[in-house]
């Protein structure tokens, strides 16, 4: 006497030949355990390899950063850390270069007094050399003689370019180094930051950059 196949006990025929999801046989279109993968498919679910750019590490995947821009002032050897003040000798220096900046036009504004071409070309010249000179101190921070001596003048709180405003202001605020007796321009010979009174008016220092 024979027998059909069994049936379990719910009056559905088992066929390992269509494995059920979730009963261990693989399921249809995937490959199953010890089953290789088709040629060029990589395996589905683990080792899928992620995104470049972002760390392998659970949670949201972190955005690169920004480079930062390098702010602050220049470290030399031998200053620990602080700014490299520029000396009294090395801004008085600065200062005469400029003013021999200035020696030519100004000498034919003398002498075209009673000559209205020199006086104009002189005048023009003065006038120039001063917008240059203000706009090169603000965008630099150096003048003419600052350049020739090494010296730079910057902002104090983050030792940047004072830009060309700043540069004026700083030109009428030097009016106080003239009070008592011009100490003001003596002042950075013993001052701490080498600062004169406009240069502490205007938060300001002048520093070495070599």
């Amino acid at each position: 006497m024979s027998f059909g196949p069994p049936s379990d006990p719910y009056g559905q025929p088992q066929n390992p030949q269509q494995g059920q999801p979730g009963y261990g046989y693989p399921q249809q279109g995937q490959p199953g355990y010890g089953q290789q993968a088709p040629q060029g498919v990589p395996p589905q679910g683990y080792g899928q390899p992620q995104q470049p750019g972002y760390p392998q590490q659970p949670g949201y995947p972190q955005q690169p950063g920004y480079p930062q821009q390098g702010y602050g002032y220049p470290q030399q050897p031998g200053y620990g850390g602080q700014p490299p003040y520029a000396n009294w000798g090395q801004r008085f220096g600065a200062l005469v270069v400029d003013m021999l900046v200035f020696a030519v036009p100004y000498a034919l504004v003398l002498i075209g007094q009673d000559k209205p071409a020199l006086l104009a070309i002189g005048a023009a010249a003065l006038i120039g050399i001063g917008i240059w000179q203000l706009i090169q101190e603000g965008r630099t921070g150096q003048t003419i003689g600052k350049k020739a001596l090494g010296i730079r003048l910057v902002r104090e709180i983050d030792g940047q370019p004072v830009g060309v405003g700043m540069a004026f202001v700083r030109r009428l605020a030097e009016t106080l180094n003239s009070l008592a007796c011009y100490l003001g321009w003596l002042w950075p010979a013993w001052d701490a930051k080498r600062q004169t009174f406009a240069d502490k008016v205007c938060n300001m220092i002048v520093i070495r950059t070599h």
